[in-house]
């Protein structure tokens, strides 16, 4: 409902607002800066280019980041190595005393995603957030005095339905993997052949999107999950969604006002509560347990509903 009542307000975001000449160099260098600012110690970790975006503790003190740009547009560098750097906040903080052991690690994939969402998303996307962060871009690139908080945020909090997961937004994200789900489920049951997945892919997306891929390579082929065995992968993605509503929520009551925080260019206090809530605990409790002793109530979808229908009744006018 929510993905509709935006595409009936009529309100388009005007994509300008993000593109322009970035080079490359300048755009390291600005997210390298924000990242140090959430917290990521690059004594322990570094930054390279790659042809995809990932996180890989090789240990607790070697903590390594990729990322790629288009040096046309700010925006997938600067988001793709802050949500990588919401994965190497929890890397470089897993418990010093249980390194090398099952209880030194991430307790999930679902929760190590919820860190990288909360930080990219939650944080990175705010308005509090950029009006620390617009005069450091404009530092970064004089040439982007176009840019500015009355046509960014809303750029921002697009919700338009698109073809490709990676490259989705906020409010359809999570379409993206029910397709993938509902996929795997008929795969698994047997109720769909492997044969016939193309032509089904094509059919849930033109049915949950509205939209169909051209070909393979913008459809099903798109994702490298199920090539290399990960079934069941794609709704950790959800669930980080709505484990980091959550924990958002839960820090916010307890730390009072983020947003002055925020606007401030202070990180510090967010990311101290999720190592004391999450990152120090490793492995030592179940996932859902962990979920429920940082926030103080099980998993559920109601913080991230409520954050989803805030961002559309501010940008979209829909309720």
């Amino acid at each position: 409902p929510l993905v509709r009542a935006a595409a009936a307000s009529g309100r388009r975001p005007d994509p300008a607002a993000a593109r322009g000449d970035f080079a490359l160099e300048r755009q390291l260098a600005f997210a390298r800066e924000i990242a140090e600012r959430f917290g990521f110690d690059f004594a322990r970790g570094r930054l390279d280019p790659a042809a995809h975006p990932f996180c890989t503790g090789i240990a607790r003190d070697d903590v390594r980041l990729t990322w790629r740009a288009d040096a046309c547009d700010f925006r997938p560098a600067l988001f793709g190595i802050l949500h990588e750097t919401g994965h190497g906040l929890y890397e470089q903080n897993l418990p010093e005393e249980w390194e090398h052991t099952p209880i030194g690690e991430a307790v999930s994939l679902g929760v190590h995603e919820s860190q990288s969402r909360l930080w990219e998303n939650l944080v990175a996307r705010s308005p509090a957030f950029w009006s620390w962060a617009l005069p450091r871009l404009h530092a970064h690139f004089p040439g982007a005095r176009h840019v500015s908080l009355a046509r960014l945020l809303p750029l921002l909090h697009t919700v338009e339905p698109s073809l490709n997961r990676v490259e989705a937004d906020q409010g359809t994200y999570d379409l993206h993997v029910c397709v993938r789900f509902e996929l795997e489920r008929a795969l698994i049951s047997g109720a769909l052949e492997v044969a016939d997945l193309p032509a089904a892919w094509d059919e849930a997306y033109a049915r949950t999107l509205g939209l169909r891929p051209r070909d393979a390579a913008e459809g099903v082929l798109q994702d490298i999950h199920w090539s290399m065995g990960a079934f069941g992968y794609f709704p950790t993605y959800t669930l980080g969604n709505l484990i980091a509503a959550q924990l958002y929520a839960a820090a916010r009551r307890e730390l009072g006002e983020l947003d002055t925080l925020f606007a401030r260019g202070e990180f510090q206090p967010l990311h101290a509560w999720l190592r004391e809530k999450i990152h120090r605990h490793g492995s030592f409790y179940p996932a859902a347990e962990l979920v429920e002793r940082a926030t103080g109530r099980p998993l559920a979808s109601a913080d991230y509903l409520a954050q989803r229908k805030a961002d559309a009744a501010e940008y979209y006018g829909a309720g």
